[in-house]
């Protein structure tokens, strides 16, 4: 059963240029590397909650949690942490539109 990986965080206001920058050539394509392929990004421009909203698909739970134990994933997250504040994720089974 195909799961997503819903991944959530805040952009550090001083890391903003820096940020964009490293998601567009480094951690996207890490992403697609792994196995992961991205569905969904949403941004909140206004109101509570986490400022980022991104889900990528993933063909089951195990590939899920295999690719994120791995050690590639962690270097990406890593190096998102620098850019991001309270970041999280969690697995899902996958649904169309829009998960939380």
């Amino acid at each position: 059963m195909e799961v997503k990986v819903l991944m959530t965080w805040n952009i550090r206001i001083d890391k903003d240029r820096e940020y964009f920058e490293f998601l567009i050539k480094q951690f996207l394509p890490g992403m697609q590397r792994l196995g992961l392929q991205p569905t969904d990004a949403w941004f909140t421009a206004y109101g509570e909650g986490p400022q980022v909203l991104a889900a990528a698909l993933v063909p089951s739970y195990e590939a899920a949690r295999y690719i994120l134990a791995s050690q590639a994933w962690q270097h990406l997250e890593k190096k998102l942490r620098d850019y991001v504040t309270d970041y999280r994720y969690k697995i899902v089974p996958a649904r169309e539109g829009f998960q939380l």
